[in-house]
Formats: structure tokens, C-alpha cells, sequence
């Protein structure tokens, strides 16, 4: 099971803050959408949420459609994301992607996009995850 570090910035009862050297654990390994299980570990659960991400090397997503709309960030290690009109992008730490592609009708056996791991480490991603509905609307965020 994998592990997340990140550093904490709290504040103590006596209103002083302070850094702490924490991790992110207890990840449940399950499939998004329809794509093969990942490792997922949700933050918050109230239809908008922080969900970080953790594909194992060599993992592929068949075609499914992203859960809801989100930023997607990968933290470290790259993947790619293919669309229905066999677009494929790759994308590595820092490179922000927004997938927004729910309700695609099913066309020649594609639906939503695949997406998989590239490389010899796995691929962590940050993923933002919005209560909005779809826009369908390129760049609608200025």
C-alpha cells in the first residue's frame, strides 16, 4: 500500500504554528469509472473533494469516463490520457488536465478516454474532483 508524505502547517492551542512531517495512508485499492483498480484515497466526501491517486507501473485504464469533473495533477511519475477521437496526450509533475468527459455516448467501443502509466515508477495524481455538472464547453474556466 502506498504512502504519501507532505508536510503539515498547524496551529498549537496557544496560537503558534508549526510544521509537521506527515503521511498519507490507508489508500483502498478499487477501479474509477470502470478502469482498473488504482490505489484512491479521498479527503473530503461531500461531492466535492480532494482524491489523490496512486496507479501502479504498467496500469491501464480502459475506456471510462473521469467520475465527476476534476483538475487532475500528477505529483510525481507520468501517464497519458487517450480521448475517443484517438487524441493522446502525456502529461508529468505539475502539468495540470482537466477531465470533463461524462455522459460521452459509446462510439466504435470507446467511451470517455483510456489512460495509463508511463515508465518504471507509478504515477501519483492529485485530483480535484467538482460538484459542478459539465459544461461541454472547451476552456470555459478563464
Amino acid at each position: 500500500m502506498p504512502t504519501i508524505p507532505y508536510w503539515h502547517l498547524w496551529t498549537d492551542a496557544n496560537g503558534t504554528s508549526h510544521f509537521a512531517e506527515c503521511a498519507l495512508e490507508e489508500f483502498d485499492f478499487k477501479g474509477i469509472g470502470g478502469a482498473d483498480p488504482q490505489w484512491n484515497k479521498k479527503i473530503a466526501e461531500d461531492g466535492s473533494g480532494l482524491v489523490f491517486t496512486v496507479q501502479p507501473v504498467g496500469w491501464v485504464g480502459e475506456w471510462h469516463e473521469n467520475p465527476a469533473p476534476q483538475w487532475i495533477v500528477p505529483v510525481s511519475g507520468r501517464w497519458w490520457v487517450e480521448a475517443m477521437d484517438g487524441t493522446r496526450r502525456e502529461f508529468g509533475p505539475g502539468e495540470v488536465h482537466f477531465g470533463e468527459d461524462q455522459n460521452c455516448k459509446e462510439w466504435n467501443g470507446r467511451q470517455g478516454h483510456r489512460s495509463g502509466t508511463i515508465g518504471d515508477t507509478p504515477c501519483v495524481l492529485m485530483c480535484v474532483r467538482l460538484s459542478s455538472r459539465p459544461i461541454r464547453k472547451p476552456g470555459h474556466f478563464k
